[in-house]
């Protein structure tokens, strides 16, 4: 077994941008006549698409909505983050990112994106990144109709990267998944793709007992011992 694949979590991995995405989420609720309440975004929200967010957060107040309103409710909320990220001269990301990309690229192994983002939001920031010619699939909140914790969107970056190059033949199990919340996390190794915490949203202690790896920084992860374990041994997928 050999490491062929890196599949990246988006926000809280690339880009630093949950404080945004909290702020929009409560004037989402205030403009339905709704109160935000404190800590309930952490609760909800993390590692968790836009619309399984807004759908529970609604749904806790007693109130039920159509998709095609819910699909309202986000589409307003996507315009609303990119205004917000037009703002920002430099886009927030995380120490190591540009290096660990490097280093993936210098090995010849896949890039990929699996968030629960939209495809508008992904793409937007990769290209102000410049990142966005290295990464060979995005698998976006609005490529599924699940989210994480469910392994829908890991599972379908397979498929498509097997699409792209068919004699890659990858299989999840020589994929390595880079998550900062325990709800991605959980969906990586429900797809049976071993997984590496980094501490950006949780303590390392709590990803510590969740990932097969859990790094305080980008920085820290050692790919070069990552491969040797692919290499030589099959027994970190859960």
């Amino acid at each position: 077994m050999t490491l062929k694949a890196v599949l990246f979590d988006f926000n809280g991995v690339i880009i630093n941008d949950e404080p945004i995405h909290q702020q929009l989420i409560d004037q989402v609720l205030i403009a339905e006549n709704l109160r935000p309440k404190p800590g309930e975004y952490r609760q909800v929200c993390l590692g968790r698409s836009d619309r399984a967010c807004i759908r529970e957060l609604l749904q806790r107040r007693g109130r039920v909505v159509s998709e095609d309103y819910l699909t309202q409710i986000i589409k307003r909320k996507a315009e609303a983050y990119q205004q917000e990220l037009a703002k920002l001269e430099k886009l927030p990301t995380y120490p190591g990112l540009e290096n660990l990309i490097f280093q993936v690229r210098s090995r010849n192994l896949k890039l990929a994106v699996v968030s629960g983002a939209l495809r508008s939001e992904v793409e937007l920031v990769l290209q102000r990144l410049s990142l966005a010619e290295y990464f060979c699939a995005i698998v976006a909140g609005d490529d599924i109709t699940t989210s994480k914790p469910e392994p829908d969107g890991y599972l379908l970056a397979v498929e498509r990267l097997n699409k792209i190059e068919p004699s890659l033949n990858l299989q999840p199990a020589e994929c390595l998944a880079i998550e900062d919340t325990l709800a991605g996390i959980t969906a990586a190794k429900r797809a049976k793709i071993p997984v590496v915490g980094v501490a950006n949203t949780y303590p390392f202690h709590m990803l510590q007992r969740q990932a097969n790896w859990a790094v305080d920084y980008l920085s820290d992860l050692d790919l070069e011992y990552v491969q040797q374990v692919y290499t030589h041994q099959n027994q970190y997928v859960a």
